[in-house]
């Protein structure tokens, strides 16, 4: 109470000065609800409809190429060679016992007679029989360009079910390019479904055992999702100057549906917490917004920050991710700031209905609770001991990233659950030669005069691959050269699949001994090994030649964006140890997993030994932003206590015990959405899956709640420590308790 007799103005974020970025939002929303809520409805429509209206700009492989790679296309783009059409293969097997033969030829006649009568066929060859006398194949060229083959390839696969259909006894089945890329497609856009599906009530049953209300627990999800959709729209925009990718709008839902869940829930339980003092629903919002809402802005500008350094690595596949991240995050975090404490200023009571029976009650008796505070304990009475033993587990869980493989997953490891894929492997061990992406494709430029000479060079390659058990002997180097004689492109097959040793090996060799000792020597040429081999080696160095670059751009940006916010050169230090040891631990949880067999059958993937080549940069891009949410919110409460005047120890108790619900259900709503994906068919969505959960789950739990505390606990007041021209010349406890003074008054008041 004031000596007046009133309460104190607890909208005054500061002495004599204006209130807080947060706060002054948060009384506008409080005070013009219904405008707020409709400008919001607005924004995500407008995103949704505009979006839609513009269209999304796919990527293409040109997009993200570089290096030799980007040369390779470029000289075969000078030579203007037709560009090869799709190709589809119809496979004719037995179901059981041998393969009668005739029988199989006469199928094969009839299916390719159908196949002649359709407009997006250009060619059938001969049907032809494998060595092994056990398969008939049909291979079928498709007319226009091959871009766009998934989308035309529909009337050939109709024409295979039919065959199909008449000849039950018989397996009649269709794989190319087309097939392949249509079948995919629906499999990633099945997954997508089911993740939304199945996150939303996952998220909704958590939040009601958080909060006990139905209302409560629907409107973090109800936002969480009108950002998703809004971000979605906004990235078809963002589509027009980084083409979108392929996991985009994954990537949007992914961390979407994480992030704006957690903003809203840190913002809810913080209004919620105050009213339970017995301030009014305005006030709440208010200390709501200048408290949990500081913390979210920061959090989603932390985050923001971390995924903008994917645009460092100068590939589109990585900025189409960094800009849908990006659009989410900030959509979310707008929300949570304007359009939320509109909602619970409109909800007012009705924000806790209806109760969950029981629920309830057990969780308003349970703000501070017990387990954590046991947990908590050792960190406080034993700080050494305890940092030392829960440090040293992380880095021997950590220890096997020390051996981790990269690897662009091909066509071997996509799940069988994909029936196309069972014909895809039929068809390598009947056609052995007919396997996709076995073949490196050199692409030559000379000048007007030196053709003749490349053509001899060309014909010295092929004498020195001869005899090398890396290249494939049975199927010489075939040549294809351009109308004025200038661009060759030499085709040259390798034993083993495109991940194959023998194949890096061949690639290897090509690059540095065989082309520079025979093609290399003719005056005025270029030359460029392109394929898929060549597209792995190569992406896989980009990283390695990234990594440096965006890891000391994610730190620096972390450091100062925690220096900035808590004004302590030892709190933004410890930031970055924290995150960086729960990094590492997520790296070497996702080695044991998937570098090995014994969690097959448990998530449903065939174990490579590798994990995906972008996975690491990504994961560690994604999971230093969103430690943030955590790191910032724990360590806002701490710093809020002793602001109010607590020792160091009494403040890292209060601070982390009173926040530990809030950050237990944000870490378990995170957690399920990400195991949600690991779920999933494909295995880089599994593998993102589990990293990111694993490190979510690490960092709430054994950072937060025990290296977190006892780290604090050993430092003390140095934890506040910054320079002067850093700190200001009054930044100490007390001048923080002086700034927030009005609150602590009126604070105490309500208390009292």
């Amino acid at each position: 109470m004031t000596p007046g007799g009133g309460h104190a103005p607890a909208h005054r974020g500061r002495r004599g000065g204006r209130a807080p970025l947060t706060t002054r939002i948060g009384r506008w929303s409080a005070n013009h609800p219904w405008l707020a809520i409709t400008a919001w409805l607005c924004f995500v429509l407008a995103g949704v409809v505009g979006g839609s209206l513009v269209g999304t700009v796919e990527a293409t492989t040109q997009d993200s190429l570089h290096g030799e790679l980007a040369r390779a296309d470029r000289i075969e783009q000078a030579g203007k060679f037709p560009e090869p059409p799709a190709a589809e293969s119809v496979l004719i097997t037995a179901r059981a016992g041998e393969l009668d033969l005739d029988r199989a030829r006469a199928v094969a006649t009839d299916l390719s007679a159908r196949m002649r009568a359709l407009t997006d066929v250009a060619k059938v060859a001969d049907p032809v029989v494998s060595p092994s006398r056990q398969a008939v194949l049909v291979e079928v060229k498709m007319a226009g360009s091959a871009d766009d083959a998934d989308a035309r390839v529909g009337p050939l696969l109709e024409a295979t079910a039919q065959a199909q259909q008449q000849h039950p006894d018989l397996r009649v089945e269709q794989v190319g390019s087309g097939s392949l890329s249509k079948a995919l497609t629906e499999t990633l856009a099945a997954d997508f479904v089911k993740a939304e599906l199945i996150s939303v009530p996952v998220a909704l049953v958590i939040l009601l055992f958080s909060f006990g209300a139905l209302i409560a627990a629907g409107v973090p999800v109800v936002l969480a999702l009108s950002a998703v959709a809004g971000a979605m729209g906004l990235a078809q925009f963002a589509s027009h100057i980084f083409p979108a990718g392929e996991m985009v709008n994954s990537i949007i839902l992914l961390i979407g549906m994480a992030v704006g869940v957690d903003y809203s829930l840190f913002y809810l339980r913080r209004e919620r917490e105050e009213r339970a003092r017995g301030r009014d629903h305005r006030s709440a919002v208010e200390i709501a917004a200048r408290t949990s809402g500081h913390a979210v802005l920061v959090s989603g500008v932390a985050v923001m920050v971390a995924m903008a350094s994917l645009f460092l690595v100068g590939d589109n596949t990585f900025s189409s991710m960094a800009t849908g991240s990006i659009l989410v995050v900030g959509v979310a975090m707008i929300g949570s700031l304007t359009v939320l404490p509109a909602i619970l200023v409109v909800l007012g009571r009705w924000v806790d209905r209806p109760r969950v029976p029981f629920l309830g009650r057990r969780i308003q008796r349970a703000e501070r609770s017990r387990f954590w505070a046991a947990v908590l304990r050792p960190a406080l009475r034993a700080p050494l001991a305890t940092f030392v033993v829960s440090v040293g587990v992380l880095v021997v869980v950590a220890v096997p990233a020390l051996g981790m493989n990269l690897k662009r997953p091909t066509l071997t490891d996509l799940p069988r659950s994909i029936p196309i894929l069972h014909t895809y492997d039929r068809l390598a061990q009947a056609f052995p030669g007919n396997e996709l992406g076995t073949s490196h494709l050199v692409a030559i430029r000379t000048g007007g005069a030196g053709g003749p000479a490349v053509e001899r060079e060309i014909t010295d390659l092929a004498a020195l691959i001869k005899g090398d058990g890396r290249f494939a002997q049975d199927r010489p180097p075939t040549v294809r050269r351009s109308a004025d004689g200038t661009v060759f492109l030499a085709t040259v097959r390798v034993t083993g699949t495109s991940d194959s040793h023998a194949a890096a090996e061949s690639l290897h060799r090509l690059r540095a001994e065989l082309l520079p000792q025979t093609v290399g020597t003719v005056p005025d040429t270029e030359w460029a090994v392109a394929g898929r081999t060549a597209n792995d080696a190569d992406f896989r160095d980009r990283m390695a030649d990234a990594l440096p670059g965006v890891v000391a751009f994610v730190l620096a940006m972390t450091f100062l964006v925690m220096l900035i916010t808590f004004r302590s050169v030892v709190v933004a230090m410890t930031s970055i140890l924290l995150n960086a040891i729960s990094v590492a631990a997520s790296y070497g949880l996702l080695v044991l997993v998937f570098q090995h067999t014994w969690a097959e059958d448990l998530l449903g993937f065939t174990s490579n030994g590798a994990i995906v080549s972008w996975l690491p940069l990504m994961l560690f891009v994604i999971l230093f932003g969103l430690s943030m949410d955590y790191h910032v919110f724990v360590v806002s409460r701490i710093r809020e206590a002793v602001q109010q005047g607590l020792s160091t120890r009494e403040a890292i108790e209060q601070g982390i015990v009173s926040s530990a619900s809030t950050v237990s259900s944000a870490a378990i709503i995170m957690v399920a959405v990400f195991c949600i994906f690991a779920t999933l068919s494909v295995v880089e969505f599994k593998q993102l899956g589990v990293g990111l959960a694993a490190a979510i789950l690490i960092d709430a739990t054994i950072i937060r709640a025990v290296v977190l505390p006892s780290l604090m606990r050993l430092l003390g007041e140095a934890n506040w420590w910054a320079p002067r021209f850093i700190a200001g010349p009054r930044r100490t406890a007390v001048a923080d308790a002086d700034r927030d003074a009005d609150t602590q008054v009126f604070v105490a008041a309500v208390d009292r």
